[in-house]
């Protein structure tokens, strides 16, 4: 990718309102190999709705739990009522705490290789235990993360217990519709001791052009053995038609308990180059060797594509520019729930598709890779979003309380998981966040700078946004120097001004429009209304007395505005 170009003008993208959404499979994972074991594990977990004294020991009796297969919304499964704790912003469902346990076998045959469980997501506040051996808590319900089972298995027909912990019971913690529990999927890997470390690789494409393309590949081997271990790391690239197009072989030493990283370099002839007219994808096939023996085989998929963001002339992507019509998704899949379906998440991109759109931010949180990888697939510029508060809370027990342990690692777990994606174009390192307010409060500067550093020490080849309603000189997170586009909020009305305002900076329209109507409903410009176009906001007596909205585009979110008025202005 190239790098950030600044001139001397403004260009404006825009990204509309939220509507409902989630996700899709971890970039950079290996598939199936004789050395390198994925197995879904959703299938045949226990669930109880209670929280139990002891139901992470091993002899604990669940018999008389509930059998289901994971991902799993318990929330979506409760009733609805104004008074449950979430509150209606929270999709006015249920809460509570959960326990999941399953039983499962490990073969002999693994005895010596390392096991790891990964989730994609759970929320929130989960805790995970196996054979009784606590193994850790992770409090964001929009992380992915792992642990290492190895010490604590049992192997042959000796079985083994997994039990996990979820306290979705603190609430409000959320603006918007969470769901509860391991609502993303869980993967059992087993490798051997020497391998490409988790989210291992990374992909980048420094030199983009139609006759050649460099492709650089960074590989973490680790070494969980006892003793260093000479290995070979060969790199192939393969084209969508799994023909191999460029091939390279390195050495390393990676000392004992410790890893090294490999840097390589590959040339592609006559690339196909992605983009989202032509999602065209190729993968990268590590393979490490010991000896002479294949250790692990780790697959990485990505696309050749070049890209910058234009003072003058926008977003270009390989050479030509190209408008970004985007849409502000958040996880949910409405009337499923948060539960991860792929088919569904499809589904709502096929349609978003033929509606015109080309992009999707990730309101407000890390989405589950399912939906990157779709994005990558389908054609969609992906806004990858971190956190929707930092250390100012927007609801009594939301991330904030989190916010000084936890901020760092699951926004360096983001970058890891995400940076290979193709679709990912821009990270977002927060939305409306309450520390843009005080402009004589540096806590935002300070938060912003600290931010922007972890992402830019993994991923130098993407810009960095916040979202921000307060687009002004003022805000200390645009003050911070750390945005490399300034992020609005609404304010469309402020697109004009901004070469005055910010003078050789860029900015991106991160959300936009909140538009609202009722499906065969309509209030025409005759009718008795205070103000035009009419504004949805009844503690103010200015929406209709049966709570509907005009289906004529003239009705609108008290922060928001119609679709003709901001389109005129964009």
């Amino acid at each position: 990718m190239r790098p950030l170009i600044s001139t001397s003008r403004p260009f404006s993208i825009s990204f509309s309102v939220p509507a409902l959404f989630m996700m899709f499979l971890l970039a950079g994972v290996a598939m199936s190999s004789d050395v390198r074991k994925i197995e879904n594990f959703g299938k045949n977990w226990r669930f109880l709705l209670q929280d139990v004294t002891g139901a992470q020991k091993s002899k604990f009796d669940d018999s008389q739990w509930r059998v289901l297969n994971v991902p799993h919304d318990w929330s979506i499964e409760g009733e609805f009522s104004k008074d449950n704790p979430s509150t209606p912003g929270g999709g006015a469902l249920p809460g509570g705490i959960g326990w999941y346990r399953k039983s499962f076998e490990v073969p002999t045959s693994d005895k010596g290789k390392l096991v790891f469980i990964e989730f994609d997501g759970v929320y929130r506040n989960s805790e995970v235990w196996i054979n009784g051996h606590y193994l850790g808590k992770r409090p964001y319900g929009y992380s992915s993360f792992r642990y290492e089972l190895t010490p604590f298995l049992n192997y042959g027909m000796d079985k083994n217990i997994l039990a996990v912990r979820v306290d979705n019971s603190q609430q409000p913690n959320s603006r918007w519709y969470s769901g509860s529990g391991i609502y993303r999927n869980v993967w059992l890997v087993t490798t051997e001791k020497v391998a490409v470390d988790h989210w291992g690789t990374f992909v980048t494409t420094p030199e983009v052009s139609g006759q050649e393309a460099k492709i650089t590949i960074v590989t973490r081997v680790r070494n969980a053995s006892s003793r260093k271990q000479p290995i070979q790391l060969k790199s192939v690239i393969f084209n969508k038609d799994k023909v191999e197009v460029g091939t390279t072989t390195s050495p390393c030493v990676v000392p004992s308990d410790s890893s090294c990283e490999v840097a390589q370099e590959i040339g592609v002839k006559n690339p196909s180059l992605w983009s989202v007219d032509h999602p065209i994808l190729y993968t990268a096939l590590s393979t490490v060797v010991s000896g002479k023996q294949v250790v692990d085989e780790y697959e990485t998929t990505f696309g050749i594509r070049s890209f910058e963001f234009d003072v003058e002339k926008g977003f270009i992507l390989n050479g030509e520019r190209i408008k970004i019509n985007g849409v502000c998704d958040h996880h949910d899949l409405g009337c499923l729930g948060a539960a991860v379906n792929t088919r569904a998440i499809e589904r709502q991109l096929e349609i978003l598709k033929s509606m015109g759109v080309n992009g999707i931010r990730t309101s407000h949180n890390p989405p589950a890779p399912e939906l990157l990888n779709l994005c990558d697939k389908m054609g969609f510029i992906v806004l990858d979003e971190a956190f929707d508060m930092w250390k100012k809370k927007k609801t009594d027990f939301d991330y904030a309380l989190d916010w000084d342990q936890w901020h760092k690692r699951d926004l360096q777990d983001m970058v890891l998981r995400d940076r290979n994606h193709p679709s990912v174009f821009i990270w977002s390192i927060g939305n409306e966040v309450l520390e843009q307010w005080d402009t004589k409060d540096s806590s935002g500067i300070i938060i912003a700078r600290e931010l922007s550093s972890i992402v830019k020490s993994l991923d130098l080849t993407r810009p960095i946004t916040s979202a921000c309603n307060s687009p002004i000189p003022e805000n200390p997170i645009i003050r911070s120097g750390a945005l490399d586009l300034v992020g609005y909020n609404y304010r469309h009305n402020k697109y004009p001004d901004f070469p005055k305002t910010f003078p050789g900076q860029k900015f991106l329209a991160t959300e936009t429009v909140s538009a609202l109507a009722t499906r065969g409903h309509y209030d025409m410009p005759s009718d008795t209304i205070r103000r035009w176009p009419k504004r949805w906001d009844l503690p103010f007596n200015e929406g209709n007395p049966d709570n509907t909205c005009s289906s004529y585009d003239n009705c609108s979110a008290p922060w928001g505005s119609t679709q003709e008025e901001t389109w005129k202005i964009v």
